[in-house]
């Protein structure tokens, strides 16, 4: 079996080059989505907001049940 030397470097080199673009690509990724996330996810939001969910169950007009509700929901189309 005969093992060229020379093969075996350049497939060294190409992995180790392949590896450190992977890693260098994989933190700047990182660092890219540690600017992007806001700092406080949960916080209460300031200004003229409006709270969209709210914590207690949920008032309807009148006896509408979930089902009507939804069946609504999907004949309007939203």
């Amino acid at each position: 079996m005969i093992v060229s030397v020379h093969k075996w470097l350049e497939r060294t080199k190409f992995l180790v080059l392949f590896v450190t673009l992977t890693y260098v690509l994989y933190r700047a990724f990182a660092l890219f989505s540690v600017w992007v996330e806001p700092v406080d996810k949960y916080r209460h939001p300031s200004g003229t907001s409006v709270k969209v969910f709210q914590q207690h169950a949920i008032q309807t007009e009148g006896s509408e049940s979930m089902a009507a509700r939804l069946r609504l929901f999907y004949w309007y189309g939203e």
